[in-house]
């Protein structure tokens, strides 16, 4: 059922996470399962976010101003939103749950990421 009021996507992950690569990804031979790496940049519309020493790739670009030899560049390439986990403050891999926190001076709540496993906050 689509969003009512806020249609942009809500993602487990957000921009400077310390993400783990899942172990069990199919479709494509990825060397990087089990590996560690912190979240660069998030694409909610694509449901993709890039990690920072993962997925990396080789381009090859002309000579520009800025590079003026051009040449092989290596660069990360976003991931599926999906193959990526939340890491704890144990260094295991979570899933994520959402909780509303009220503050009690102000009364207002706001809703807070939690790890599903050690039961910690993960927004500060």
């Amino acid at each position: 059922m689509p969003r009512k009021k806020n249609s942009q996507k809500k993602l487990h992950v957000k921009k400077g996470d310390e993400v783990m690569i899942n172990k069990d990804i199919t479709g494509y031979n990825f060397t990087e399962k089990g590996t560690t790496g912190r979240v660069i940049e998030v694409y909610p519309d694509k449901e993709r976010v890039t990690v920072e020493g993962v997925n990396i790739r080789v381009f090859h670009e002309q000579p520009s101003p800025s590079n003026p030899d051009g040449g092989r560049v290596e660069r990360e390439v976003p991931i599926h939103v999906s193959n990526v986990n939340p890491i704890d403050s144990d260094g295991n891999p979570t899933r994520i749950g959402r909780k509303q926190i009220s503050d009690p001076e102000t009364g207002q709540s706001r809703w807070v990421r939690y790890a599903k496993t050690t039961g910690e906050e993960l927004d500060k």
